[in-house]
């Protein structure tokens, strides 16, 4: 158990200063709930649901656990209002905002009692975050998957900038699946890590069976940062991969572009295991994961090896 002071525990109420990122497509309830049971917070993911769906996944979450779990919302979600009524309504008390600006709904948050933490890609979005009231950020490095900042800033890198640039906690994401990167992370300054891709490979996660296998199969070097015109996205090598990069070096319009990915592509690949059309987002990490773990297990282990590599690391 944790027992050190530590900005992000205290401030989210968890044991261990790991959370489990909301993915779209992957984290419903199930993977949320299983990540709070097992000491780490727990994101629901809300891109991928219509409003009532989300209500639905908030409720049974708070059945399925009695440990603090939050909501992520990609602030660019168009009916986004409604998914804001039904967070405050059903009484979650942390939200994790993401793609878009801060100073929009973090007011209406912060009068309702809720913590909200932004997720970042540079020092200066930072900053922004930190002016219009949020509790802490997520500094997300270049190595994540699913929509990344234009930036193309490593974790290593933009951690400790992020830690100059602001006084609130500093949670660190992109490329961290084990507890020698999260050690590493702290030792940059960040205070917790959000975790991702690991916990797509989770047996809570909501992704489809093909999904998984293809993350296990995926090699170092097989993701790629896409769609810089649109919204900068990483994902693995594939049949509809190969099309948007064709797209792109014949210089498509934003529009051709668009008309490409259509509707529903990420839920085509991820959640219902279309290898070949479906987008499929990951991060760079993938080339280390081979195996499905529960929520509960893959929390430990990185528990474990956070405080061993501590411990060696201190005995150097």
């Amino acid at each position: 158990m944790h027992t050190e002071p530590n900005r992000v525990c205290d401030l989210l109420g968890i044991r261990y200063p790991i959370i489990q990122a909301g993915m779209v497509w992957c984290s419903g309830w199930k993977l949320a709930a299983a990540a709070a049971n097992a000491g780490a917070l727990g994101l629901i993911g809300s891109a991928s649901m219509y409003p009532d769906v989300l209500r639905e996944h908030i409720r049974k979450c708070q059945k399925a656990t009695d440990r603090p779990f939050g909501v992520n919302v990609a602030l660019l979600y168009p009916e986004i209002d409604k998914l804001m009524e039904i967070i405050t309504g059903e009484g979650v008390k942390i939200v994790f905002t993401s793609a878009g600006n801060p100073a929009t709904w973090t007011a209406f948050l912060k009068e309702r009692g809720v913590t909200v933490v932004h997720v970042v890609s540079s020092s200066k979005f930072a900053r922004k975050a930190a002016d219009a009231g949020v509790d802490g950020v997520v500094a997300e490095g270049f190595e994540a998957g699913g929509h990344n900042g234009r930036e193309e800033t490593t974790t290593m890198c933009l951690v400790p900038m992020v830690c100059d640039a602001v006084s609130i906690p500093v949670i660190a994401a992109g490329g961290i699946g084990t507890g020698k990167s999260m050690c590493a992370a702290f030792a940059l300054g960040a205070e917790g890590v959000q975790v991702g891709s690991r916990f797509v490979m989770s047996e809570e996660s909501s992704a489809h069976a093909n999904f998984k296998q293809a993350v296990a199969d995926a090699k170092e070097g097989d993701t790629l940062l896409t769609l810089k015109k649109l919204t900068p996205v990483r994902l693995i090598r594939n049949r509809f991969f190969d099309q948007v990069r064709e797209a792109q070096d014949r210089g498509a319009s934003v529009d051709e572009l668009k008309a490409l990915l259509g509707r529903a592509r990420a839920k085509q690949g991820m959640f219902e295991g279309d290898l070949d059309e479906g987008e499929l987002e990951i991060g760079q990490v993938s080339g280390a994961l081979a195996e499905v773990k529960s929520a509960a297990d893959i929390v430990r282990e990185i528990w474990e090896e956070f405080e061993m590599t501590r411990k060696r690391l201190g005995e150097g």
